[in-house]
């Protein structure tokens, strides 16, 4: 078993009542490796001022850990079947929409990744399908969600 960190931290202005609820969702995302994100709350749910869109949101690291996640099972599997891999960028997509139960949700996130490969041995169409199958099958962060993960490779 493996303990994965992660700290948030936010703390009031000197200047917010709080109670108004005209405070900054400004925080900070530190985790065990010692990287720092801003964080808040997306501009979609709190308007700005009170959110800060340059910030990552709750929802884009959800799609972000789902797409990194996928990404490194895919190299690893690519360069365990000796598939030389030069460049690999998803543009993934979350959705958020009422579930079944009513309740906001990331009901859909679509991974749009685009491999690019080098060398003699590449894969084919189906190697290619095969090794984002065997990648979604074996994302940690995929099995650990209810959301419904889908892989739209780009060729």
């Amino acid at each position: 078993m493996h303990s994965y960190l992660a700290q948030v931290e936010w703390q009031r202005g000197e200047n917010e009542v709080f109670t108004d609820k005209r405070y900054s969702r400004r925080h900070s995302l530190r985790f065990d490796g010692g990287a720092l994100w801003a964080g808040s709350s997306s501009p979609h749910v709190v308007p700005l001022p009170f959110s800060d869109a340059s910030a990552v949101d709750p929802e884009e690291s959800f799609v972000a850990s789902l797409a990194s996640c996928h990404m490194l099972w895919f190299l690893g599997l690519a360069a365990h079947q000796g598939f030389c891999v030069d460049r690999y960028v998803d543009d993934a997509v979350g959705v958020m929409a009422r579930n079944a139960a009513g309740q906001m949700a990331m009901t859909l996130v679509t991974l749009k990744p685009l491999v690019v490969f080098s060398g003699e041995h590449r894969p084919t169409p189906e190697q290619l399908h095969a090794l984002h199958h065997e990648a979604h099958d074996s994302c940690y962060i995929a099995n650990s969600v209810k959301t419904e993960v889908r892989c739209e490779p780009r060729e």
